[in-house]
């Protein structure tokens, strides 16, 4: 059978940004979240949500997620990324379902002295070797050092590659068992497009060829 007969090509350059925003965010699913709290040079916590997010190596263990340029040049870099720049440290909280509404408040675009702690109701616990606090909400979080920034480009909706080395592991002693999560405890919740999120309760397993 011929597929690509059945297929639509797209030449992004062709595209407006939104178009190939709504193509990236509808393709690549599911994605994990990164509910990501900084704080910055002063001292003001932030939390913001990341759905550009995944592990990239084990030896550092080393994690990254993807903040984009702001629209509005004006504006500046969104207060995660310059807390980051300024300070090298963040902390990456899971999001479990149990958390996913007041994960969404903190996507709200507020002025950088709000506290998104305190705007979703989270609960701000000190992390061990870093600055910014953990959400003690999350079922596991993770102490990151900045390692690199790398950024895509340069114009608004550009993305910017956060990595960071894992510096401490924080999990619910329930889903912790010999160095195996329980992901049925665990309850992840996964960004799709648009207002769309899934649950990750509907599992299989594939045994991988030797």
């Amino acid at each position: 059978m011929d597929y690509s007969k059945f297929m639509l090509t797209i030449n992004p350059k062709a595209q407006t940004q939104l178009e190939n925003y709504k193509l990236m965010t509808g393709i690549i699913v599911p994605r994990p979240i990164a509910l990501v709290s900084t704080v910055s040079s002063a001292g003001a916590r932030n939390l913001a949500p990341f759905s550009f997010f995944t592990g990239v190596g084990s030896n550092p263990p080393t994690l990254c997620f993807c903040p984009a340029l702001r629209k509005d040049d004006e504006a500046g870099p969104k207060d995660t990324l310059r807390n980051i720049e300024e300070t090298g440290e963040f902390v990456v909280n899971i999001v479990n379902e149990a958390i996913g509404e007041p994960m969404n408040l903190t996507a709200a675009d507020v002025a950088p002295d709000v506290d998104e702690f305190e705007l979703a109701g989270l609960t701000p616990i000190p992390s061990d070797a870093v600055r910014p606090p953990r959400v003690a909400e999350s079922p596991a979080q993770m102490e990151c050092r900045l390692l690199q920034v790398i950024r895509t480009g340069n114009l608004p909706a550009s993305g910017v590659l956060v990595l960071g080395e894992i510096l401490r592991y924080h999990v619910r002693e329930d889903l912790f068992d010999n160095f195996r999560i329980d992901h049925s405890r665990l309850g992840a919740i996964g960004r799709m497009a648009g207002n769309a999120y899934v649950r990750t309760q509907d599992r299989f397993d594939l045994i991988r060829p030797k």
